[in-house]
């Protein structure tokens, strides 16, 4: 049997980066952008506020482009504040680069199992093993075990222990973080 398993994104992720008004690290994006031409030369900025200060800082998306070299739609985009286009571009890593930004997925995902709370009740009722697909819809990088055991509605602890005895393989290390898709099988 497998089941499949999505982890969707809830919000925007937090903007790791040092203010320069105060000592926090945190910035919130809430897809507003700032739009600056200077005759046929644009920037554009992604705008984030301080958690603690509500200071904001500009994370440089376009700079001194040609505003022929620039698409229509991106346009459009930036210019309606589109928060689909906030997500596309915290998810660049040049953009990332660009910036020197980190990005915190606590609390700002979740996990789809298609309605299959008692994965165990499965198992043991279907058949001695089940196999589990994970597709990632955006890069949000997850402990392995975390998810696992949030969809099996287990401990980090008891997914540890089944890690450990061979009733949870799969074909990626199951330890540290992730943010690509990978299967696992569970075995009763």
């Amino acid at each position: 049997m497998l089941e499949n398993w999505v982890v969707v994104p809830t919000c925007l992720p937090l903007v790791l980066r040092r203010c320069h008004a105060c000592a926090s690290e945190r910035f919130r994006v809430n897809g507003k952008f700032r739009v600056n031409a200077n005759h046929k030369l644009i920037d554009a900025w992604l705008l984030a506020l301080c958690t603690g200060c509500e200071d904001t800082a500009k994370l440089t998306v376009l700079e001194r482009m040609n505003v022929r070299s620039v698409r229509p739609e991106l346009l459009d985009r930036l210019h309606d504040n589109d928060p689909g286009l906030a997500a596309e571009l915290l998810q660049d890593p040049v953009v990332r680069r660009r910036n020197r930004i980190a990005l915190d997925w606590d609390n700002a995902w979740r996990l789809d199992t298609g309605g299959s709370d008692h994965l165990d009740r499965e198992v043991s009722e279907v058949s001695d093993a089940i196999d589990v697909s994970v597709r990632f819809v955006a890069r949000i990088p997850v402990r392995r075990v975390q998810l696992i055991a949030e969809g099996c509605g287990l401990s980090r602890a008891e997914v540890g222990r089944l890690i450990t005895e061979g009733n949870l393989v799969s074909a990626v290390r199951l330890s540290g973080k992730l943010s690509g898709d990978f299967t696992f099988t569970l075995k009763r």
